[in-house]
């Protein structure tokens, strides 16, 4: 079984030969730190053997300074220097009227897809390529500013749904065309929770994001393709709705903010799988490799029996992980994720949790 089968098995909630591993992101300063200065992202995924490797969309951008820029929607970023991570700075929607002269990018643009075209070339049958996208709710919010998206729920709920429909209309386009290239799976990236709750009522939630993300899922699944949803934070009150949505696994189940691995896989292990979620706000950064290797073995006891589990951080491999507890976290997964699994981990270790989390708004 390659790695492309390993990660395709693991999301039709089956058992492969493993635990697949792979990471939505993995920031350049802890590929650096592995392997030194000259290595791609892609040289990366072959040189750990990641069962999946994520494709971004290309954005031309214009330079406004040494380190802000403005992308193709209008959005403006700036670079935190020590990070080297882009973060919004302002949007080209200030008011509903802006929206009547406001023009989304072409989703058919020739560059779109180019490092789409360069995974596909590089890894394609043999590493899983999962395809980023977004639905509704982070780009409304790029655009038009999140108070003010926000309270546009409330006063200008006519205003929300048009940033929703130019979002998801244009999103909807390129991952048709992402599929058609070669990507294996499709994947939306809206955070939806901080650590204590959804940023939203759950009322909101189900009118201005919940119906985009169905049309996300329903685009993925009538072009053949498995459909991962990425969210951070405390999802439990709106949960029922994401699964209901018609998903086909769960990324990244942020321990941290109350979401026990193995409490998802118990409600709902028998609709989506899961990928995660090994800590990486505090553990993976600050904590030993002794300590991330216990992790890993009670993350396996908790999700991966069964099968339906891709083993990954509880977010991403940002520039704060120590390298060497992502590589400890890597080989353990490997030690302890074969299958079938040892029984007596299993039972030791699943009962276990390495994290607290604020669990009161379940």
């Amino acid at each position: 079984m390659n790695a492309r089968d390993r990660f395709l098995t693991a999301l039709r909630r089956q058992q492969p030969d493993r635990v697949p591993v792979w990471e939505l992101i993995v920031n350049e300063p802890v590929i650096r730190a592995l392997h030194g200065p000259g290595i791609s992202y892609h040289d990366f995924c072959d040189l750990e053997d990641l069962d999946g490797v994520t494709a971004f969309e290309n954005q031309r951008t214009e330079r406004l300074d040494t380190h802000t820029v403005r992308d193709e929607w209008g959005i403006v970023w700036r670079t935190d220097e020590a990070t080297g991570i882009p973060y919004r700075v302002d949007g080209p929607i200030h008011s509903p009227a802006d929206l009547d002269a406001y023009k989304a990018p072409d989703p058919d643009a020739e560059h779109r897809l180019t490092g789409l075209a360069e995974a596909v070339r590089r890894f394609g049958g043999r590493r899983a390529i999962v395809f980023l996208s977004h639905d509704a709710f982070e780009f409304s919010h790029y655009l038009y500013g999140f108070d003010r998206l926000l309270m546009a729920y409330v006063f200008e709920p006519e205003a929300a749904h048009r940033l929703a429909r130019i979002v998801t209309d244009y999103k909807k386009r390129v991952c048709e065309r992402a599929a058609a290239l070669g990507a294996d799976v499709l994947l939306t990236g809206d955070d939806y929770a901080n650590r204590k709750a959804p940023l939203m009522s759950p009322a909101h939630f189900r009118q201005f994001v919940l119906p985009y993300l169905k049309e996300m899922v329903k685009t993925a699944h009538r072009l053949g393709k498995p459909f991962i949803k990425h969210t951070d934070g405390n999802l439990w009150p709106i949960l029922d709705d994401i699964v209901d949505a018609g998903i086909d696994a769960l990324d990244p189940i942020e321990p941290i903010a109350g979401m026990d691995i193995g409490e998802v896989k118990a409600r709902y292990g028998a609709r989506i799988a899961l990928c995660g979620n090994v800590d990486c706000g505090d553990l993976l950064s600050r904590g030993t490799p002794e300590q991330v290797v216990e992790a890993v073995k009670e993350t396996i006891a908790k999700a991966s029996p069964g099968g339906g589990h891709i083993l990954a951080s509880s977010n991403s491999i940002h520039p704060a992980v120590r390298p060497a507890n992502y590589r400890a976290m890597l080989s353990a997964a490997r030690r302890f994720g074969r299958y079938p699994l040892d029984p007596a981990l299993v039972a030791h270790y699943r009962t276990r949790n390495y994290i607290g989390g604020d669990a009161s708004t379940r």
